[in-house]
């Protein structure tokens, strides 16, 4: 028996339940982690409340990320053993395979070797940042070093994760906060700038900082009104990449300006690399070498224990956080 987190109806953050339950031995290929550390996500509070893209049948488990130790290999598993300290890359279903829990079964394929210099917490923290940073800014945009890059909800892990590996390739950074309060922070985590949309002229700001050659990249988690003035100051050929839906109004096409600067607007979400094993590869390499190098660092908002799971979901859709948030277990 283990302790995992379920939820029997949907709802806020106080449907969700730890309760006792077994916990299948690992079938073929697949591996059973003691789990250490989880990395929390909005997409879980979602699926908690029954506004995510899979609906699960109820009860559910949840969760996409998550480290610890290997306790059980499968049949066919070659490439890791009792003992071995891993991180999960999310998988496509957390209703299949649900990560809230002190043990979770995974296929091997969604397992990595993390470097040994990441604590339990921040290797909780690496995969859902970095991969959908990356699918969007190196494989989708070919970010390259002249580029400028704006980077909207830039507070969030993902947003944090794409400063780093947009600053790796030597881009131009623009985060994009909704107040001044987390500017220096932002700063300190490597924005080369920082807007402020609820107190300062966006379009101006970003024309501003941009000048002539404007914004090829836009790294969009919000939607809504936003996009008249992340367009306008788009460079012609430019690529909007949504990936989120943050805002509670109706998200515009603007389709003049669309049109007239041949501009891409792209959904993307972080299945098109973990979905695709050569893709996920070279993702898993460029992540990797960051983390070794020391360029890549997850940072980590606050960290609960794992009876406070309610308390840390309360906290994640609170907006307060700069980073992941991470329940140890």
């Amino acid at each position: 028996m283990a302790r995992v987190v379920r939820f029997h109806e949907h709802g806020g953050p106080e449907v969700l339940r730890i309760e006792a339950l077994d916990v299948p031995p690992p079938g073929q290929g697949e591996v059973r982690i003691q789990i250490k550390a989880l990395g929390l996500n909005r997409a879980e509070a979602l699926l908690r409340a029954g506004a995510y893209i899979e609906m699960p049948t109820l009860p559910s488990g949840l969760g996409l990320e998550a480290a610890g130790v290997i306790e059980t290999v499968g049949e066919g598993v070659a490439d890791f053993a009792p003992g071995d300290a891993v991180s999960v890359i999310p998988p496509i279903s957390m209703v299949r395979w649900p990560t809230y829990g002190e043990l979770a079964t995974f296929p091997a394929e969604f397992i990595v070797k993390h470097p040994q210099s990441l604590g339990w917490e921040a290797a909780a923290a690496v995969w859902m940042p970095y991969l959908t940073a990356y699918g969007a800014l190196i494989d989708l945009a070919a970010l390259r070093r002249e580029d400028v890059v704006v980077i909207t909800a830039a507070s969030s892990g993902v947003g944090l994760a794409a400063i780093q590996i947009a600053n790796r390739v030597g881009a131009t950074t623009i985060a994009v906060t909704r107040t001044s309060a987390k500017k220096q922070a932002l700063i300190g985590a490597g924005a080369a700038h920082v807007v402020a949309s609820a107190e300062e002229d966006l379009e101006g700001r970003l024309n501003e900082i941009a000048g002539a050659k404007g914004v090829r990249i836009v790294f969009d988690a919000v939607g809504g009104p936003s996009f008249w003035p992340l367009t306008a100051v788009m460079s012609p050929g430019g690529m909007l990449i949504e990936y989120g839906g943050l805002s509670p109004d109706p998200t515009p096409f603007p389709l003049s300006t669309v049109l007239s600067k041949c501009l891409t607007l792209r959904g993307y979400l972080v299945h098109e690399i973990t979905g695709d094993p050569v893709k996920l590869e070279a993702a898993k390499a460029f992540i990797l070498d960051g983390l070794t190098s020391g360029l890549f660092h997850p940072i980590i908002a606050r960290t609960f224990p794992f009876d406070q799971i309610v308390e840390a979901h309360r906290f994640l859709e609170s907006n307060e956080q700069f980073g992941k948030v991470v329940v140890t277990v």
